[in-house]
């Protein structure tokens, strides 16, 4: 499969968009991809919706899918110059001041349109790579090309479970930190509940801690499709230390960027992870 991958990473992106309606068509219309979590979330995000308008919302997410996915596979051998002219940063500045003085940053994220694009050109855009926390793939050989795509311009991409402890280990470098913590935490993981697409929504408190014990500002970098294949990214400061009092007001403003930006292009989120799996206690 990595063999094959490889080989359709050298076609031009013209050609692997070709790809794209058949893997919407397969995903779509045969295989039904997670279509009841699809039109789960859908539903119950947006209880106003009438049934026609949810189900555009959801063909457009596996059409918007379909393109990220033969965009995945661009990544494995995506020149710098292409990817530089796909990907736009609103106001790099924001980020690069810190970066400037010698100040590391927690760079928080979404999974909205194509988040591999973006982090790769972080790499050759930025004066300091992205590295971004990653959970693990169970198959080895996929894992190990997942980790050679996202380190190709100079990021050092770190396992969900060292999270903590990479980032103390480079705490004498000056590094950027991707999170994208928008999906369901673990039970036993701590938990923070907020009112989020019209639920009680359960987020992950570690980049809270994380940012707190580092005392590292926290960004959110909001990302927006342009058309197809071009994306922009704009930077949003969510939070910067001294951090004192307002106990998990960073996971508080980032679950608002998050659903500001789900509400402003609701296609471009991943709307097959099962996100609602756990229900609110009644102690939360």
């Amino acid at each position: 499969m990595t063999t094959l991958l490889k080989l359709l990473s050298r076609l031009p992106m013209s050609g692997l968009y070709t790809l794209a309606p058949v893997f919407y068509f397969l995903l779509y219309y045969i295989i039904g991809y997670r279509k009841e979590v699809v039109f789960g979330n859908l539903q119950n995000a947006f209880p106003d919706k009438s049934p026609p308008a949810i189900k555009m919302i959801a063909k457009r997410f596996y059409r918007n899918y379909s393109e990220v996915l033969v965009e995945m596979i661009k990544s494995i051998s995506i020149d710098k110059e292409v990817l530089a002219r796909q990907v736009r940063f609103d106001n790099a500045h924001i980020l690069e001041g810190f970066l400037e003085r010698n100040q590391s940053v927690i760079v928080m994220l979404a999974h909205h349109c194509n988040i591999d694009w973006l982090l790769l050109a972080c790499d050759i855009k930025l004066n300091h790579p992205m590295d971004a926390v990653y959970k693990p793939l169970h198959d080895k050989s996929m894992d190990q090309l997942m980790l050679e795509t996202r380190s190709r311009f100079g990021a050092k991409p770190i396992p969900a479970r060292n999270t903590i402890m990479e980032i103390m280990r480079r705490k004498n470098e000056t590094r950027c930190f991707a999170i994208v913590p928008d999906q369901t935490p673990r039970n036993e993981d701590e938990k923070f509940w907020t009112r989020f697409l019209n639920q009680d929504t359960a987020f992950f408190l570690g980049v809270e801690k994380i940012a707190r014990m580092t005392r590292y500002p926290v960004l959110f970098m909001e990302v927006k499709r342009s058309r197809r294949g071009h994306y922009n990214a704009h930077f949003q400061v969510l939070a910067t230390p001294p951090y004192s009092g307002d106990e998990n007001n960073i996971t508080q403003r980032y679950a608002r960027a998050v659903e500001a930006q789900i509400l402003e292009a609701p296609a471009d989120w991943l709307w097959s992870h099962r996100r609602w799996k756990h229900k609110k206690p009644l102690y939360a």
